[in-house]
Order: C-alpha cells, then sequence, then structure tokens
C-alpha cells in the first residue's frame, strides 16, 4: 500500500482515489502520527499531501522527522516538496510572485519520475511558496517560467518532490507520474480490486458475526443498499434490515426498496412511521429543528424495532472513508453550515458491536461494488438524497397535503431530467415547495396557488456546485407538467444559485 500524510490539501482524498485507480491500495492518516503507528510492514511509499498553509507560518502541520529517515520512498507535493526542504536544511522562500493556475512543465530529467513523458507538457500549480535553495544531495528535475525547482529528487534517501498537482486532471500525464512513483519507484504491485474486497468482506463479516445476528437501517440510499447486499451475501437471513418509512420519501420509493430487495432474497423488516414523523414535525418551521427532530424520532424507531432482536449482537453501517478522513483531520471540525443531511448516527448506549465494512472505500468504489453484487442502476446511480428527506424540501410547516404536493412535483422534475439522458451528468435534481402562493390564471378563472422551484446541478463531491444549464426545452416540459398534472401548483421557477455562496439544498 502507499500511505499519504494529509497536509490539509483539498486535493488528499484525489489522491488517495488516483492511487486506488492504479490498483494499488492506499490509505489517509494524519501527519501528527508517529511512523511506529502506522502498518509500515505494509507500505511501500508515502505520499505527502499539499496544504494551504506556508512553512514559515508558526502554526504550519510538520510531521516527525523519522518518515524521512525510514528509507522508503517519498513523494512530496507542493506543502509536502517545501516541507521536506525545510525540514533537510533547504530554503523556502515567499514566491515574488503566486503560482496559480496552468504552467508549463520542463522535464530535466525523465529516469524515473517523468520515465516515458514529453520533455514539455502542462501542470496545474497552486502555491505562493517556493524552493530557493534545495537540500544537500537534492537536483532539480524539473522546471517552470516562474519554478527553476519545479520537481526534485535524492535517490540516496530516495526522496521526490513536486511543486504541481500531478492528482488533478488540469495536469497532463499526471496519472503516469503517480504511476511511475507506484510502480517504478515503490515496486507496489496492482492488487486493489473490488471483486477482492467483496470476497475478503465476507470473509471477516462471517468470522466477525459467528452464529449472531446483525441489524442495520436500511434507507434505499447507495450506502445502506450496499452494506445490506454485502452482508446479506455474507451472512443471509442472520441479517435483519430495517426500513423506516418516516412519510418523507420520494414517491413510491418505500414499495420499489421492498421490492427490489425481495428480488434479492432479502427479508425487510419494515416499519411504517409516517404518522408519527409527520406528528412531531407539526407546527415546525426553523429548519435545524426539523433535522434535530427527524434524527430523534429516527432513533426512538429504530430503538423500539431493534428490540424486537434479542440475538442481535451486530449494527452495520455504511460510514465510508471520507467520513473517517475528516474525524481524525489535522484541521479540526470546520464550522457547521447546517446540521450534516443524513440522519445522525445511532446513540452509543447502543449494546452494539459495529460493523462497517465500506469504512476505507469512495463513493465511487461504494458504487462499484452495488454493480457486483447486483443492485439495479436506480440504487447505484441515484443522486443524493438527504436524509430528513422531503421535510427540508417543503419550506417552512410540514404536511401531508404539502409532502403529496412535492412528491408529484418532484416525480415529474426526475422523469423528465432521464428522459433527455441528463440524469447521470447532474449531481443532484430535485423540487422544492415554497412557502408562497401566487396568483395564476387557469381555465379563464383567477388561481391562488403554491410555487414550485426546480433545482439542478453539477458537482464532482458535493462541496461546491454550479447550477446546470439545462436545455430550455426541458425546462418547458417541466414547468407545463408540473402545472397541468399537479393540483395546487401554479408557477414554476427555476434556481440559478451556485454553491457557494448557496446550499445545494434550501434548508
Amino acid at each position: 500500500m502507499i500511505a499519504i500524510l494529509d497536509f490539509g490539501s483539498q486535493y488528499t482524498q484525489l489522491i488517495a482515489r488516483r492511487v486506488r485507480e492504479l490498483g494499488v491500495y492506499s490509505e489517509i492518516y494524519p501527519p501528527f502520527k508517529e511512523p511506529e503507528e502506522l502498518p509500515l510492514d505494509k507500505i511501500k511509499g508515502f505520499i505527502f499531501s499539499g496544504g494551504p498553509s506556508s512553512v514559515h507560518s508558526p502554526n504550519a502541520p510538520f510531521c516527525s522527522p523519522k518518515f524521512l529517515e525510514l528509507g522508503k520512498p517519498i513523494l512530496g507535493i507542493c506543502y509536502g516538496m517545501q516541507l521536506i526542504s525545510k525540514m533537510l536544511g533547504g530554503k523556502v522562500e515567499k514566491s515574488q510572485k503566486r503560482e496559480y493556475g496552468y504552467a508549463k512543465l520542463e522535464v530535466l530529467d525523465h529516469s524515473d519520475l517523468f520515465k516515458g513523458l514529453p520533455s514539455r507538457f502542462q501542470v496545474w500549480m497552486s502555491h505562493s511558496d517556493r524552493i530557493l535553495e534545495m537540500p544537500e544531495g537534492f537536483k532539480a528535475i524539473a522546471r517552470t517560467q516562474n519554478s527553476p525547482i519545479a520537481a526534485f529528487k535524492c535517490e540516496q534517501k530516495k526522496i521526490w518532490g513536486l511543486q504541481f498537482h500531478p492528482e488533478v486532471v488540469h495536469t497532463a500525464h499526471g496519472k503516469e507520474i503517480l504511476a511511475n512513483f507506484v510502480f517504478s519507484i515503490c515496486q507496489c504491485e496492482k492488487n486493489w480490486s473490488m471483486e477482492d474486497f467483496i470476497e475478503k468482506s465476507i470473509r471477516d463479516i462471517r468470522e466477525q458475526v459467528k452464529d449472531a445476528q446483525a441489524i442495520c437501517a436500511l434507507s434505499g440510499g447507495v450506502d445502506s443498499s450496499v452494506v445490506t447486499a454485502l452482508l446479506h451475501k455474507a451472512i443471509g437471513d442472520q441479517l435483519i434490515p430495517i426500513f423506516v418509512d418516516n412519510g418523507l420519501l420520494r414517491k413510491n420509493e418505500a414499495q420499489k426498496v421492498r421490492e427490489t430487495f425481495q428480488r434479492l432474497g432479502v427479508k425487510i423488516h419494515f416499519v411504517d412511521a409516517s404518522e408519527r414523523f409527520l406528528k412531531a414535525l407539526r407546527g415546525i418551521t426553523d429548519p435545524e429543528k426539523k433535522r434535530k427532530i427527524i434524527g430523534e424520532t429516527f432513533i426512538r424507531v429504530f430503538e423500539e424495532e431493534a428490540s424486537q432482536f434479542p440475538n442481535a449482537r451486530f449494527l452495520a453501517q455504511g460510514t465510508l472513508y471520507p467520513d473517517v478522513i475528516e474525524s481524525v483531520s489535522v484541521w479540526g471540525p470546520s464550522a457547521t453550515i447546517k446540521s450534516h443531511h443524513n440522519v445522525g448516527g445511532l446513540p452509543e448506549k447502543f449494546d452494539f458491536e459495529l460493523i462497517e465494512p465500506l469504512r476505507f472505500l469512495f463513493k465511487d468504489e461504494v458504487r462499484k461494488i452495488g454493480e457486483l453484487l447486483g443492485l439495479p442502476e436506480y440504487i447505484i446511480k441515484r443522486h443524493p438524497f438527504p436524509g430528513p428527506g422531503l421535510a427540508i424540501r417543503v419550506i417552512g410547516e410540514v404536511t401531508k397535503e404539502k409532502l403529496d404536493i412535492l412528491r408529484e412535483a418532484d416525480a415529474i422534475v426526475l422523469e423528465e431530467i432521464k428522459k433527455a439522458g441528463l440524469y447521470e451528468k447532474l449531481w443532484q435534481a430535485f423540487a422544492v415547495l415554497l412557502p408562497v402562493k401566487t396568483v395564476g390564471v387557469m381555465g379563464d378563472e383567477r388561481t391562488y396557488e403554491h410555487v414550485i422551484a426546480v433545482r439542478a446541478v453539477e458537482s464532482v463531491d458535493g462541496m461546491t456546485a454550479d447550477w446546470a444549464k439545462l436545455p430550455h426545452e426541458v425546462l418547458q416540459n417541466i414547468s407545463n407538467r408540473i402545472i397541468n398534472e399537479v393540483k395546487g401548483v401554479n408557477r414554476v421557477v427555476y434556481d440559478i444559485s451556485s454553491k457557494p455562496p448557496s446550499t445545494i439544498e434550501w434548508e
């Protein structure tokens, strides 16, 4: 495997994903770990990530100098390269001209990191410091107009550094550079595949659960569906998936999930708690209060249902690797914009052992596993859907009447998006019911009815998003159908806000 020390770069997870795409396992660690705390017997090389700090900043993250003495290959990227220079006695200075964006790289040495690559190609820079003097024993192996030392190496110490980011798509030949490091320099073997992961997970789950039962909360989303399918393959009917219908789901969603898992031979413990959730939300308009009420009600319902299975000793959860990384980030907690869209974790007093088979996987890897396990496309390729469901897409108080209106409008949005072949190109597309009514005319009569807002965004990871430039014909079809087919709506508007400053969801 390749170990990545995370110095706070927005691209750190991307580095890990790029290495895995090469067929080699990678894990991310905070830099304050000591080398002996890591599985050194499995690690063939290290990548030091970039980061937002200057090495001259008093709060700049450092790592133990012991990493540089292990004799295992190291690749420093941007801040990682500057940190290595500073730790080994080189000089790093504030660059007179901050280099951000595209730059033309000239390769000076093709022997290892740039083996088989052209002498000149485009790279992506993002730095304000640069290396003035290299540590003793290092030599420059590439340069740009603004950075005479855009890449360096010291073969004796097995250290390489890049001033640019090979992991981003803007850098030409970035994948080949990482492949040269991973295979030629670190001598890794291609042995990371989702098929192997499934086989190993099944063995581990069987070994852990033995004759006991395991429960899991099945929502119909990608993560919980893959966990359910994986555990069922491992332990069959010893798994008890609990599906809670909170009344806040999309049109026919509960029925579709039940039918899908029945076809896979999975027995679902189904709970219709819709009336209970609606009663708890009565009169509530504040979005944070909605979230808390939905989260707490879900936990109470789940507790009550789980207590019916005394032989259940395990709780399976769909925790993914990005959640694990964020929990140990060197940068600590970020500011809360709003409570997480997914219903929060279950209480600690739950007397269960956790099973988290996806905790070292990224979302694209989870989707691949779902495909291999035979889950249908509508689940595998499904857009993100918030844990509080349609409650945060009904702006203001949530009622059954409003939910029914929104469900119909939302179904039309998705039908037209799919019909136009746009669903997989979008990060999310949905309808929002606004807390206003407007005047309209239908059949020569004045109407005073609800407004539906349509939201469609493009994004890579949901952290930033741009509103989708949907074809006018698609928007026209959506508007016409909603106004004609959904009783109680006489106006449709389109949201053209990006994130930031807006969020993707309205609440």
